[in-house]
């Protein structure tokens, strides 16, 4: 992993309520750790050890791995869902709000990408109740967009004959730029999300 990479995974805003410090840090390992191995080949031996911490140091904070996907999951959809939800709710017509939806989403899937491949691809590791706490913030992530596209319809700025299509579309190109966004790439965060802004107004036909 490269130092810009892991200063992303480190990012202490993205973990800021977080307490107490030591838990931060497994967190922040653990992104590593799942992103670099993934989550089945990873040990909490591994996450201790990249937190400079023994491996019963870890169970003081979390009684298990699983407890710390789960934890780096709900706080990565979060704040999907609070970005998207601030979108929705700014000033100005719906063209304007999904491209601001869109690029700030965007941005937060290539700037974190390390930490947002961990939120978005390990879903089917997490435990059945755990599993079912993430699809319902996913489930709260779709109907923002989706109302976005909704609006547009409604007042006649977007041709989309199939909404919820579209929306599933929207949210998969987004998300997939967490897999392949490089910071060490020709394009920057911001580049690319005022790309990909631009690409989904086109798709949705937007006037």
């Amino acid at each position: 992993m490269s130092t810009a990479e892991e200063t992303t995974a480190g990012d202490p805003q993205a973990w800021a309520e977080v307490t107490p410090d030591a838990a931060r840090r497994l967190l922040i390992a653990a992104v590593e750790a799942f992103a670099e191995r993934g989550y089945h080949a990873t040990t909490t031996r591994d996450i201790a050890g990249r937190a400079g911490m023994s491996p019963a140091a870890l169970y003081i904070h979390y009684k298990t791995k699983e407890e710390l996907l789960h934890r780096i999951s709900r706080i990565g959809h979060e704040k999907a869902l609070d970005i998207l939800r601030t979108a929705a709710a700014r000033e100005g017509g719906a063209a304007e709000r999904l491209a601001d939806a869109v690029s700030s989403f965007v941005r937060w899937h290539a700037g974190g990408r390390t930490t947002a491949r961990v939120v978005q691809y390990e879903l089917d590791s997490l435990g059945p109740d755990a599993r079912a706490e993430i699809l319902a913030l996913r489930r709260q992530v779709d109907a923002e967009v989706r109302g976005i596209v909704e609006d547009g319809v409604a007042d006649g700025s977007f041709d989309v004959p199939d909404v919820k299509g579209t929306t599933l579309a929207i949210l998969s190109l987004c998300i997939d730029v967490a897999r392949w966004f490089s910071l060490d790439g020709p394009r920057t965060p911001d580049e690319v999300g005022a790309l990909y802004a631009d690409l989904v107004l086109r798709m949705v036909g937007a006037n």
